[in-house]
């Protein structure tokens, strides 16, 4: 991510970061913490937000919107299935 961020980012290329500790407890760190690793570790220079919650009852709403509009979502049940792994990635253009 830090690569592919360095090389386009100067195109409008943007990533934004959510740390989650959902997925078998891969991010058990405080915020603080996960930001001076990505950033020491692979110097990450892109935003790192606080940890979120990406699927379940407290899922925020980047999360609610991005599983909705994605290969996520399921028409026939009219709903979201949860994000199956940390590291999920979506790309979303100008329009949303």
């Amino acid at each position: 991510m830090v690569r592919l961020h360095k090389e386009y980012r100067d195109s409008g290329f943007e990533i934004l970061a959510f740390p989650c500790n959902q997925f078998m407890n891969q991010e058990p760190g405080t915020n603080e913490q996960i930001q001076r690793f990505a950033t020491e570790k692979y110097g990450a220079e892109f935003p790192i937000f606080d940890k979120t919650e990406v699927n379940g009852e407290n899922t925020c709403e980047v999360y609610k919107f991005l599983r909705s509009h994605s290969e996520l979502y399921d028409k026939v049940k009219g709903e979201a299935r949860e994000i199956p792994w940390n590291f999920a990635k979506f790309l979303v253009d100008s329009n949303g």
